[in-house]
């Protein structure tokens, strides 16, 4: 067995040294023969590749990719097993040819170029054309310039599991209007590309149009089984189009673009509050993740709209009850601090602590509320964390945990082990406004008879009283600096929250003006009215 194993290994060993550049070839030869002016081997190769090599590895790996030799092509990669699938999908499965690569200057050991190419399927051509960039990396055991594989490689949309294909598409393609009959597209609203991609993927075959033939992105399915929507690349042949009516409105979506272009890692979402209506979703991230619906984030200090309805519900407080805002609070031997530069106040009410943010203020009811108490609250007042809401696309709704230990105390200002989106967030918002829980919709319910979540909403007292801490906190507490001045019924809170490993905290507001109640976040974005709170200030001075 020991045998066997070495002889295994040996041979993956000379496998991979003979099938790569000559220089490894060389060292084989001149370690066994004495050869080379030492009369030992040649010095192993280190450190990162130089010009020169990382003109070696593009040239070939680009050569070989051009003649459709995913085997040749692969051997210049880190991960040749992995690239060699994805090249031969893109020539087998996506039936792309006369491919002609141009690289640009290169950035070091990093390489933009740029692909040419034609797709042909059943008697149909069309031209391909896209940028994207490769890394050379020094092979960890070969030590040669190797490209450092990754599927983006091959296409900028695509990630680890992904690949590409052409033919009919999995569903008819949608033309997606807003509330006033305006049609949305992803040239014109870019956010909305992944929202319209799974739109199609679940409406498609419900609107009555026909499928066409497409190269696209099928993604690998998630680990519970569920599979995204395929992301659309080039149409060959068009399909017929199918309508389909959502709730979104074009101006408020418009408004949302433009204000989340300004923060890197930024999301935000706007809903009706008497309706539940989504009326705009927008994102600008590197990565492309649609965090305004599917983010899982600590919501910060925005959490204390839930915290502040759990401890008057529970009647631990009222708006214009007690809640002390000392300089420092200590929850089983954690201890808690407000904001840098708040000035304590031992004889705060909630009013004056939800405006001014106090993170101890609401640290010290630790001791009363019960561990499950601000879990119940989130659940059954607000709608959350039962993954049960059904708005039409998919979406994450909420985790507040009935945690111990010193989570009692680090959810109730938005952290420990609370998780949640700009959706739920505005959400929360809406309820509060209202006092009613509305599940979100992007597409109404009656299109395919969908069952809303449900909740109670919020007594009449509860509600009129969150409704003064929002309005307080937007015309003179910490949301003042972007809302003050704004007319209309306005309300807000404010938000930061720390992430292990990050330099600076999120940034996170939630906030209302008369029937539009939207939330934003900016990851690594500082307190609430830095970067999330004028994204939020921006978008309701247009829809709200």
């Amino acid at each position: 067995m020991r045998n066997g194993v070495k002889a295994a290994v040996v041979g993956s060993v000379c496998l991979t040294v003979l099938g790569g550049a000559g220089y490894g070839v060389y060292n084989i030869a001149s370690a066994l023969n004495g050869d080379g002016g030492t009369g030992g081997a040649a010095a192993v190769k280190t450190g990162p590749p130089s010009g020169s090599e990382v003109r070696e590895a593009t040239g070939a790996f680009f050569a070989a990719w051009e003649k459709g030799d995913p085997v040749s092509a692969a051997s210049w990669t880190n991960y040749p097993q992995a690239a060699q699938e994805l090249l031969k999908a893109f020539a087998d499965d996506a039936h792309i040819g006369k491919v002609r690569i141009t690289p640009g200057r290169a950035n070091g050991d990093t390489v933009p170029f740029t692909v040419r190419a034609t797709v042909s399927y059943d008697g149909v051509s069309r031209p391909l054309s896209y940028r994207s960039t490769l890394t050379v990396v020094r092979g960890e055991t070969s030590h040669r310039p190797l490209v450092d594989w990754q599927p983006s490689v091959v296409h900028p949309r695509l990630r680890k599991g992904d690949t590409l294909s052409t033919g009919e598409s999995s569903a008819p393609e949608i033309e997606a209007v807003d509330r006033d009959g305006k049609v949305l597209t992803r040239r014109t609203y870019p956010s909305l590309g992944p929202i319209l991609d799974e739109l199609r993927r679940r409406y498609g075959d419900k609107t009555g149009g026909r499928p066409g033939v497409e190269l696209v992105v099928r993604h690998q399915a998630a680990a519970d089984g569920t599979q995204a929507a395929d992301t659309s690349l080039l149409t060959l042949a068009k399909g017929r189009p199918g309508k389909l009516p959502t709730t979104l409105s074009a101006s408020a979506q418009a408004a949302a673009e433009a204000a989340v272009a300004k923060y890197p890692e930024s999301s935000v979402v706007a809903v009706k509050p008497t309706t539940g209506e989504i009326l705009a979703v927008a994102n600008n991230r590197r990565d492309g993740f649609d965090a305004a619906l599917l983010g899982e984030r600590a919501p910060g200090s925005t959490m204390k709209i839930i915290s502040a309805a759990t401890l008057i519900d529970n009647g631990l407080t009222t708006a214009n009850g007690p809640a002390p805002c000392p300089p420092s609070a200590v929850w089983q031997s954690q201890t808690f601090q407000n904001l840098k530069g708040l000035t304590p106040n031992e004889h705060a009410t909630l009013a004056d602590s939800f405006a001014r943010s106090c993170n101890t203020a609401f640290v010290k009811f630790a001791d009363e509320v019960k561990v499950d108490s601000l879990t119940r609250e989130a659940e059954d007042r607000f709608g959350l964390g039962r993954n049960d809401w059904q708005a039409g696309v998919p979406t994450f709704d909420g985790r507040v945990p009935a945690s111990g230990g010193p989570d009692t105390a680090a959810n109730l200002i938005g952290q420990g082990q609370v998780q949640m989106s700009p959706l739920n967030m505005a959400s929360v918002t809406a309820t509060a406004k209202t006092g009613a829980f509305r599940q979100p919709v992007i597409v109404p319910l009656k299109l395919d008879g969908r069952t809303p979540a449900r909740a109670r909403g919020l007594a009449p007292g509860t509600a009129r009283q969150l409704r003064a801490l929002m309005s307080r906190t937007a015309r003179s507490g910490t949301a003042a600096g972007v809302l003050g001045s704004m007319s209309g019924d306005v309300g807000a809170k404010t938000g930061s929250a720390e992430v292990d490993g990050e330099a600076r905290s999120d940034s996170w507001f939630a906030g209302y003006r008369n029937d539009v109640a939207a939330a934003a976040m900016v990851q690594d974005g500082g307190h609430g009215v830095d970067a999330a709170g004028p994204i939020v200030a921006s978008l309701l001075r247009i829809a709200g």
